[in-house]
Parts: C-alpha cells; sequence; structure tokens
C-alpha cells in the first residue's frame, strides 16, 4: 500500500483507509481531529490510539510538517512574515497580520506564479508548482503555533493565483472549515483573483460561500493588458459579469482590489470608468497604494492623488476605502511577497 500523507486527505478518504486497515471508522475523526483540531504533528501525540495502532499508521503513512524556515517581525506594526519551509525543500511565504478586533494570514497557494503581473514581485521568479492541501493548511497551523493564539481570518491573497490550482484550494476550505477540525467559518476565507473566468464560475456553484476579491487594477482592457497579461484571455465585461453570477448563488459581496500607480490609472477618467463596469452592483473597492518593488520602475500615486481618487469614487456612488499597507520594512506587503528563496 502506497505510502500515505495523513494530513492530506479529508475524513472522507481517511475512512476509507482506516476501514481498509482492518479499524473501526469512528478511528477516522480521532486521526482526523488529532491532525486538524489539537494539530498533532507525529503519530506518537494519538495517546487515544493503542500501541498497536500508532504503529500500524506509522507503518502505512505519516503527518507531514512544514517549518519555519525564516520570521520578520515588522517595526511598524505588529506584522509577521514567515519563510515556510515545504518537504521538497522550497520556500513559500505567508504573512500574520493583527487588528484590534481579528488577526489574519496571508497564505500562498503556489510555488511562484504564473500570471505575471507587472507590479507584483510573486510572479518575477519562476512557476515551479501547486501547493497541496496540507501545505496550504501548515501555513495556518505553523504560524499559529508560533504565535500562540487561533488565527481567525484566511486570504489567500499571497504567492501564486488560487484558482490556477483550483481543486487543491477547494479541498484545503473543506477540510479548514470541517466543524470535525479547525472550524472556521466560511465568511472568514477570502480569495483574491487575477479573474480566471470559468473557476469563478465553478466556484459558485460548489456551495462554498466564502469571500472573492478580483485583482482588477485598471477598467480599461487596453491599459490592463499591459500590467496584467490575463487579460488577453479574459476581457473586463466576462470578469465581471462572473462575480455577478458568484453573487447570485452565494450572496456574498464582491471585492475589487485596486492598486494606484501614478499617472498610469488615478485620473478621473478611471473612477468615472470602474463606476460604469460595476454600476449596479453589491461590491467594495479596496484601494491600494502601489508597494514598491524592484523590477516595477512606476511609483504609487500621492496621498492627495490616491484620497482625491476615492473621493471621486464616492461620489459616482461607490463604496470605496484606502488599504493600510501592513509590513513594508518586511517586504510583506500586498505585491510583495515573492518566493525569493527557492531551493528546489
Amino acid at each position: 500500500m502506497k505510502n500515505k500523507n495523513y494530513n492530506n486527505m479529508d475524513l472522507e478518504e481517511l475512512s476509507e483507509f482506516i476501514e481498509s486497515i482492518g479499524e473501526k471508522k469512528f478511528r477516522a475523526k480521532q486521526l482526523f481531529q488529532g491532525i486538524h483540531k489539537n494539530k498533532y504533528y507525529g503519530i506518537d501525540e494519538f495517546t487515544n490510539f493503542s500501541l498497536s495502532l500508532r504503529e500500524k499508521l506509522k507503518k502505512h503513512g505519516n503527518i507531514v510538517p512544514s517549518k519555519i524556515y525564516n520570521k520578520l517581525e515588522s517595526k511598524l506594526d505588529k506584522t509577521r512574515k514567515y519563510l515556510i519551509e515545504l518537504n521538497d525543500g522550497n520556500i513559500i511565504e505567508s504573512v500574520y497580520m493583527e487588528y484590534s478586533t481579528h488577526n489574519t494570514i496571508c497564505i500562498s497557494s503556489q510555488v511562484g506564479c504564473k500570471m505575471g503581473c507587472t507590479f507584483c514581485a510573486s510572479t518575477k521568479q519562476k512557476f515551479v508548482r501547486n501547493l497541496e492541501p496540507y501545505e496550504l493548511l501548515n501555513q495556518v497551523y505553523t504560524v499559529q503555533k508560533d504565535i500562540g493564539k487561533r488565527i481567525s481570518n484566511i486570504v489567500l491573497m499571497g504567492i501564486g493565483e488560487p484558482l490556477d490550482n483550483y481543486d487543491n484550494i477547494i479541498k484545503f476550505i473543506k477540510i479548514l472549515s470541517n466543524k470535525d477540525g479547525y472550524n472556521i467559518s466560511l465568511r472568514n476565507i477570502t480569495l483574491s483573483t487575477c479573474g480566471i473566468v470559468p473557476k469563478i464560475y465553478e466556484l459558485a456553484e460548489e456551495n462554498l460561500p466564502i469571500n472573492m476579491t478580483i485583482s482588477l487594477h485598471n477598467p480599461f482592457d487596453n491599459e490592463r493588458k499591459k500590467i496584467m497579461p490575463i487579460e488577453k484571455k479574459y476581457n473586463i465585461k466576462e470578469i465581471v459579469d462572473s462575480t455577478k453570477y458568484y453573487f447570485e448563488k452565494t450572496g456574498r459581496r464582491i471585492s475589487f482590489e485596486y492598486t494606484l500607480i501614478e499617472g498610469v490609472n488615478d485620473s478621473y477618467k478611471h473612477a468615472l470608468e470602474l463606476r460604469n463596469i460595476i454600476r449596479g452592483m453589491n461590491c467594495h473597492i479596496n484601494l491600494i497604494p502601489l508597494n514598491k518593488i524592484r523590477e516595477f520602475n512606476e511609483n504609487s500615486s500621492s496621498k492627495d492623488a490616491i484620497n482625491k481618487f476615492k473621493n471621486n469614487l464616492e461620489k459616482l456612488g461607490l463604496n470605496a476605502t484606502v488599504r493600510k499597507s501592513l509590513g513594508q520594512d518586511i517586504s510583506g506587503a500586498c505585491g510583495q511577497l515573492r518566493a525569493a528563496h527557492i531551493i528546489k
């Protein structure tokens, strides 16, 4: 029998496996709870199992951990950036952010990224592979163990495009929200995508009402294409139509991320066109000052220009807020994450 990775299996898979080795089905639930509720990383931690059962489990598989390769703590705020080493030696980045009412972890979905957005550091190294469900889960569990408190909110906004790793993301969400495990509310999970239209429609049918955020950054197709290659495959109308369908199916308000770049997308005409394309939608716009990376020479819009753009949107009837950039001094802000230490 092939060696099993127990923390990569959902409860149904564990049940089938447990019965296949001649054990009672209820042991699967205990195994699942031990991994995802109690955060056990070794079979010997399951003291509710007999020695013979523990030895049998070790014979057939194991619980595969991830470990902290490095940790950077911001001097500006309570943000921490974690470099997480995977079992094959690759490094990914996760960012922990603390607010007055909750805390959030921003996790990666891939080693590297294929999307090629010009202003984002995550795509500057080559794409290596998708992360498996347990590697997504381990980012949450490893950071939670380090900070010593439960993480309340998960955002899939780190390195990679989540919808390009669709099956693993869906499994991760289902495991993380399972009542017998971590039991996080689906409303506390947010997925950010640059707009893979077929997968947005597919996600709408999953009956997983998570929050959806669209990386838009420009309301004009010809201009967006220059900074986001995905635009060549799916235009803005197609993306907006898919998000309207997502809202209809899930009832979850859509957010649009809009990185403000000086002289590129911060004019009144951009605000007006943004209003035109999302008119009538139940949505929100997150305005993000551009966070500098060495490979992109443009500058962030000034503070005055950002406030003016926000005021223009509000006068046009749109809801908008300016996102505070956390962790800038540790390259932990939006658009700054990169697989900077890829080993394999």
